[in-house]
């Protein structure tokens, strides 16, 4: 049987417009795309007994170790409810950084999807400590309040620092140790482990994290993340948690497929390590600039700076990003995989510009 080839579909958008928002707003990957073309033929099984989510299990106990398993999911939020379900009962909390991305920008998707209570510690760069969890990591047998019984911490952070492998180690002991297990948010995992040079496994299984949101999107995909059970002593029903959630894909080789491509060779880490390097050049370029403070450490694909507000809302009519602190005026400039240095270039010398202005 032949198909035709061609498509009633049109361009809507200008390919040249370059936005420094999110790493969302890239496209997708060729070596991606072309993998889901490889796997477009024929009939497979649906909702993931197809043989590319089968392969899928080895890619991933290749990086994080024999025991992973690997559940492909739609999309970030959707991994970090499925995760967070598994780890806590009914009258269960977690503990996170008041930044953390399940607190600010999932909608109180934990919360109302889950009845998962969150409790909050502020951070001064995004990171918990063993001594910041201890602000919230109290009453366990207090049934007027919902028992922290997990940790969440995401790798890079939501303020683009990074935790070391001894950081997260310390954490997992320490959260172990109280009765509580580690859930990390890892929807930039690949910059985190291109900017430390260390293998996924390093700073996740054997730093003792129960349950890991491993994050594509981000990293050329088209859609999809995957929940990875790191510790399945303590980590279970995953595949139940999955479909009451509304994360079981029917059509799941297309989302598996995409962690093939992106796994199994050096394709995450190219593309991470170049947004990373990306972001680096753009640090170097805007310190340059009287008037713009880099304000945060720049350890992945994310630059935090404050400028003048009126001149960043010029720049948002030439270029999009996000106010980051409405308060402070602080900014948040995201590179991509397939950020050009050019485009670097172009933005630096645009934020030179409005500046003299």
């Amino acid at each position: 049987m032949t198909f035709p080839t061609g498509t009633d579909a049109v361009v809507h958008h200008d390919a040249g417009v370059r936005g420094f928002a999110s790493d969302n707003y890239a496209g997708v990957h060729p070596e991606v795309l072309a993998a889901i073309a490889l796997a477009n033929g024929g009939h497979q099984v649906a909702y993931g007994e197809d043989q590319y989510t089968e392969h899928l299990q080895s890619v991933f106990k290749r990086h994080f170790g024999e025991r992973a398993e690997a559940y492909p999911v739609f999309n970030g939020t959707g991994a970090n409810v499925v995760a967070l379900q598994a780890l806590l009962p009914r009258w269960g909390a977690v503990i996170a950084a008041q930044s953390a991305h399940i607190n600010v920008d999932e909608c109180g998707a934990p919360e109302k999807m889950a009845g998962i209570k969150i409790h909050t510690v502020p951070t001064p760069d995004g990171k918990l400590t063993p001594e910041l969890i201890d602000q919230q990591a109290y009453g366990w047998d207090d049934e007027h309040r919902a028992a922290p019984l997990a940790v969440s911490i995401t790798q890079s952070t939501e303020l683009g620092t990074l935790y070391t492998v001894d950081e997260v180690k310390a954490i997992c002991e320490h959260a172990h140790e109280r009765g509580m297990l580690v859930h990390m948010d890892g929807s930039r995992l690949g910059n985190a482990a291109a900017s430390l040079g260390r293998p996924f496994r390093e700073f996740t299984t054997e730093a003792g994290v129960d349950v890991l949101s491993f994050g594509g999107t981000k990293n050329g995909l088209l859609f999809g993340e995957v929940v990875v059970v790191l510790n399945p002593e303590r980590v279970r029903n995953i595949k139940y948690l999955r479909k009451m959630s509304m994360q079981l894909a029917s059509k799941m080789r297309f989302v598996s497929v995409q962690f093939e491509a992106l796994l199994t060779g050096d394709l995450w880490l190219r593309n991470a390590g170049h947004a990373n390097a990306m972001a680096q050049r753009l640090e170097t370029a805007v310190r340059g600039i009287d008037g713009v403070t880099v304000v945060r450490p720049v350890q992945a694909n994310a630059v935090f700076a404050i400028l003048p507000r009126e001149v960043s809302e010029r720049l948002q009519k030439r270029y999009r990003f996000y106010f980051w602190d409405e308060q402070t005026g602080e900014v948040r400039w995201m590179a991509s995989y397939d950020t050009t240095e050019e485009d670097i270039d172009a933005f630096a010398a645009a934020i030179a510009e409005e500046m003299a202005r």
